[in-house]
């Protein structure tokens, strides 16, 4: 992505500030200067970075809720588990989530990250047994679907003049989005 980002931008320089997990489609942060990407990074590390997710996730979960968790993260398997007690190599990890809509066995929720962990959406609703579709790395049962999990919405501050910035992208027009398309 960063290759064709800058031959579009015609630059050298292309900076990522923010990651989505491989599967995972929607909205991502670049920035063209090494000055701009670390204004970026800082106002993500000091809170001021807003991430809005929509997921579809196997099985009807309550109408909302906010998940804490302690995560641990094996580099090894590229996996994560939720764990009961605080050791080397385990973080925080909290969301907020509503559920926007229930259908055919799937509900969609729109989700906010507080923290930003590896795996973190995936790996907290399904130790709750509602793994997200096509999550075959998590339980989910749809072996052949993409994973159902998009970075929908970012807002930050610019890196030069603090301004707010906004972005929205709806997920693409495909199973399971389209069963909940007057929805999102």
């Amino acid at each position: 992505m960063p290759g064709l980002l800058r031959e579009a931008l015609g630059t050298e320089e292309i900076y990522c500030v923010h990651r989505l997990d491989r599967e995972t489609g929607g909205l991502m942060v670049y920035a063209r200067t090494k000055k701009a990407a670390a204004a970026i990074t800082k106002g993500i590390e000091e809170g001021r970075m807003h991430k809005e997710y929509f997921a579809v996730v196997e099985g009807e979960t309550p109408p909302e809720g906010i998940l804490q968790d302690l995560l641990y993260r094996d580099a090894v398997k590229n996996k994560s588990y939720v764990v009961n007690r605080i050791r080397k190599g385990v973080r925080e990890a909290e969301l907020r989530y509503e559920r926007l809509g229930f259908r055919e066995g799937l509900s969609l929720l729109r989700i906010e990250l507080k923290t930003g962990r590896s795996h973190q959406i995936r790996v907290q609703f399904s130790s709750r047994h509602f793994p997200l579709v096509g999550d075959k790395k998590y339980g989910s049962h749809y072996r052949d679907a993409g994973l159902a999990l998009w970075s929908t919405k970012l807002s930050l501050p610019h890196p030069v003049s603090g301004e707010e910035l906004q972005r929205e992208l709806p997920p693409p027009d495909t199973w399971p989005w389209t069963l909940f398309s007057d929805l999102i």
